[in-house]
């Protein structure tokens, strides 16, 4: 069964197109600072944009940077192509827009494949830090990816789901007892669902929550919200897709942009929701790139910050 597309009203969060994304992925919202980070994954870039100020930082890293988190200090733990940094942001200059890192490695991965990083991910509602691994610009399906879980007292976990061509997805219900999962590779397009133990952090019972071939698009990032519904942006369709807690599609909402790759809710009351996007090869549409803001007359939640100090 699907559910009729429909139109929202949006804006961009920046209007100027010289700050286009190649890439834009993992949008974070920063209650504490009324503001939206999220990342530049060919330019190596990461993001703020600050709403009270109308202001714009970057900072440049070292290696391509997939996701994103943040712990109780600020600091941004950073999966990055050959492991996962502590990155200490330092503000730019009055008047500049760079800012400055200090970047320290706190975990290296031993990749499958050559060409491989760190794609989509986040933390649980216990404040483990998970992220998955792709080959980049892959010459056919290489379902080399692995999932990851990381924490400061046991370390980069060994992977804990292996098989994966363009690992993506990752959410947990508002419990936490159920996590999600997606594969957004073009022969894949799979979401599951696994029940979550939250003293262990272990998945089980891996089950098929959505098959996007009976859609359109392939599964990228996502969220979910306050209701418990799962959001996930259908990556070449230009659609927002929200599925409830028991797989069904009850909402399709038409973006301007055919490539939309994550969804973070935030503002004040976390009723707006963020959609990064990515500038397709070809013919580049008006907003492909940018960061859109819509009003989906829902609220979400918080994303949980990494659970000990970096």
């Amino acid at each position: 069964m699907s559910a009729a597309p429909q139109r929202l009203n949006f804006e961009r969060l920046e209007a100027d197109d010289a700050r286009r994304c190649s890439v834009g992925e993992s949008p974070v919202w920063r209650a504490a600072e009324n503001a939206l980070y999220w990342v530049d994954i060919p330019a190596q870039m990461l993001v703020r944009y600050s709403l009270a100020h109308a202001r714009r930082t970057e900072w440049t890293l070292p290696e391509r940077v997939g996701c994103i988190a943040f712990d109780c200090n600020g600091v941004v733990l950073a999966a990055m192509e050959s492991g996962l940094f502590a990155v200490k942001l330092g503000e730019a200059a009055d008047g500049a827009r760079q800012g400055t890192v200090s970047v320290r490695l706190v975990a290296a991965v031993e990749h499958t494949a050559r060409r491989m990083r760190f794609n989509d991910g986040r933390c649980d509602r216990q404040g483990r830090f998970w992220s998955g691994t792709m080959v980049q610009d892959p010459v056919g399906r290489e379902p080399a990816g692995r999932l990851y879980r990381y924490d400061a007292n046991a370390g980069l976990s060994a992977p804990v789901i292996g098989g994966l061509c363009t690992q993506n997805g990752l959410a947990w219900s508002p419990d936490g007892r159920t996590m999600y999962l997606s594969d957004s590779y073009p022969t894949e397009r799979h979401i599951w669902a696994f029940d979550y133990d939250l003293d262990d952090g272990v998945p089980t019972n891996r089950r098929l929550f959505a098959n996007l071939h009976d859609y359109s698009g392939r599964p990228d990032g996502a969220a979910v919200d306050a209701d418990g519904c799962y959001w996930t942006c259908a990556n070449d369709a230009g659609l927002l897709l929200r599925f409830s807690p028991d797989g069904r599609l009850d909402r399709s909402i038409e973006l301007p942009v055919s490539k939309p790759s994550m969804c973070a809710f935030g503002g004040p009351r976390l009723d707006r929701l963020f959609v990064t996007s990515i500038q397709p090869a070809g013919n580049v549409g008006e907003h492909d790139g940018c960061v859109l803001v819509l009003n989906p007359g829902v609220a979400g939640l918080c994303d949980p910050e990494f659970a000990a100090a970096l």
